[in-house]
């Protein structure tokens, strides 16, 4: 007897064909678009391709690339935060008033400065760790509570600034100031800060029980939980790590300007978040890359950058584009998979 031959529909296979070349078109959509947009900055205008440009839009790109890196752990296990930017600004005000009053207390500059960044790191991680345990213990919604802690957090900066800034001592301004604009072999140090922090990223993502167990309970939550996986301890690691994030991208920020106003960091949450899913990562979570998040995170500043040397557009638009272009992927990720 010979064996039953299966026959494929005629429908079945282009739409096989069709789902398996859209999935590969989404995955080097973030890189196939970055690189088209170099070819049209570079036609637009030639200092574009120039060097200093390139390390200009890098180190520009180190802050929001840092912060989307943590968002990406964030959005693949299904949650958000759209506190970054209020998160940042608060931390910036806090180490700028610590490093004043070490400093008024007779710690040196160097000393001073380095407390200040280790604060930090330490404040951006504890602010996460009260967001994971409301959203874990609280069962809070977590859009309700970033969205609680957006204002929290920079009407707290802007009562300590009374209004105004908070300025860094002109002592400590020297002695920090290299932290943003010294480089190392023609790099500058953000740009290294920032590849360092992807590096590790990705090989927690992708390489580590934690990483899986992100991206499992962004599939299924339940699921995840009847394979004995610590749901809650999970997300309350992943917010925390977004909060190291954050308190990292805040100390390379800081010496840039030597101050913090109720303006810093304002709509950093939209670019962090508009980098990740411009990457590839799904809004409903589940699936997604921090490879994808830095290539979108630097494909976003190109375009600002575009903005800025052609006059296309108003720059005061560039917000603008961001959101058009958050709105353009979540349409095509509509029907995803």
């Amino acid at each position: 007897m010979q064996p039953a031959r299966t026959e494929m529909t005629p429908s079945s296979a282009p739409a096989s064909d069709w789902r398996t070349h859209w999935h590969r078109l989404r995955s080097i959509g973030p890189v196939l678009g970055l690189v088209l947009l170099c070819i049209a900055g570079t036609l637009l205008n030639s200092e574009f391709a120039s060097l200093d440009n390139a390390m200009n839009v890098l180190t520009r790109t180190a802050f929001i690339g840092i912060i989307a890196v943590g968002m990406c752990f964030v959005i693949i296990s299904g949650g958000i935060d759209l506190s970054v930017g209020s998160m940042a600004a608060l931390i910036a005000g806090c180490m700028i008033l610590l490093m004043n009053a070490l400093a008024a207390k007779g710690w040196s500059p160097l000393a001073s400065v380095g407390a200040g960044m280790v604060f930090a790191v330490v404040l951006g991680a504890g602010f996460g760790l009260a967001h994971g345990l409301l959203i874990t213990r609280g069962r809070i919604e977590p859009f309700i509570v970033t969205l609680g802690t957006l204002g929290i957090f920079r009407a707290y900066l802007t009562y300590f600034a009374d209004g105004g800034a908070i300025t860094l001592d002109n002592a400590l301004s020297d002695v920090y100031s290299p932290v943003y604009y010294a480089s190392w072999l023609g790099v500058p140090i953000p740009v290294w800060v920032f590849g360092v922090v992807a590096v590790i990223g990705s090989l927690i993502l992708n390489h580590s029980a934690f990483g899986r167990y992100v991206q499992a309970i962004g599939s299924n939550e339940q699921v995840a939980r009847y394979a004995a996986v610590n749901v809650d301890r999970i997300k309350v690691l992943t917010y925390m790590l977004l909060g190291v994030c954050v308190g990292m991208a805040t100390l390379l920020y800081v010496p840039r300007l030597g101050s913090a106003s109720p303006t810093t960091g304002l709509l950093w949450e939209l670019e962090a978040i508009a980098a990740v899913i411009v990457g590839g990562t799904a809004l409903r979570g589940g699936a997604g890359s921090v490879v994808g998040t830095v290539i979108g995170a630097v494909l976003l500043s190109v375009i600002g950058n575009i903005l800025n040397l052609t006059n296309i557009i108003s720059v005061y638009l560039n917000a603008a584009v961001q959101g058009f272009v958050i709105i353009a992927v979540a349409f095509t990720q509509r029907r995803r998979p």
